[in-house]
């Protein structure tokens, strides 16, 4: 089953080109944001006066970052870093744990855009975990009527809570990404309209 894969990528910066570098990862996270798969983006410092800078990025599965990773967007804004940043080592993560590995002290240069309302994300649970409760009544609960109460209703979790986690409610967030994030129209037209950005660029790395 695929896996979330978290990419942990270090940039050698010189310190009198912060403030460039700064505009050129924001620009970055909003080419990432417009990338089907993306699930999120930050950019770190160990400390103000560091020449490195750490950028994580996670995307839902392999299929999703080397769409990322082949896209125009990408070679675009990879191309147009030449001479304000190199690239010193890239490690790549699956799972959850890629997000966890806390440095002592951190500089947040870019955030990732702020999490849906909760009534929003509770209407996307709702719409992923209604059918499967449906599902899981019409076609679990009958085979195992004849056990405890504790253990049908384990069964049920175990079968049901995999589908949900990395099945239904991924889809269903991705369907709803304009309406959860509250992104108008005329920046999802934007964002289509880098997609159509021209193909014949090339990445320099």
């Amino acid at each position: 089953m695929a896996q979330p894969i978290t990419v942990s990528i270090t940039r050698t910066v010189s310190p009198d080109r912060s403030k460039e570098v700064a505009a050129w990862a924001r620009a970055g996270q909003d080419l990432l944001s417009a990338t089907p798969g993306y699930l999120g983006s930050g950019w770190i410092r160990p400390d103000p006066a560091s020449t490195e800078w750490h950028m994580l990025y996670r995307f839902a599965d392999a299929a999703s970052l080397e769409a990322w990773e082949r896209s125009p967007e990408r070679a675009w804004w990879i191309a147009s870093a030449h001479g304000l940043v190199e690239d010193a080592r890239a490690e790549r993560r699956t799972g959850i744990e890629g997000w966890f590995d806390e440095p002592a002290s951190v500089e947040v240069v870019a955030a990732t855009p702020p999490a849906p309302p909760r009534w929003k994300q509770m209407v996307a649970i709702f719409l992923a975990f209604y059918p499967l409760s449906l599902l899981a009544q019409a076609l679990l609960v009958p085979l195992v009527a004849d056990q405890p109460l504790a253990l049908r209703v384990l069964l049920v979790i175990v079968v049901v809570m995999p589908i949900m986690t990395y099945l239904a409610l991924p889809g269903v967030t991705r369907a709803l990404r304009p309406w959860l994030l509250g992104r108008p129209a005329t920046t999802r037209g934007a964002d289509a309209a880098r997609r159509r950005a021209p193909r014949d660029i090339r990445p320099s790395e």
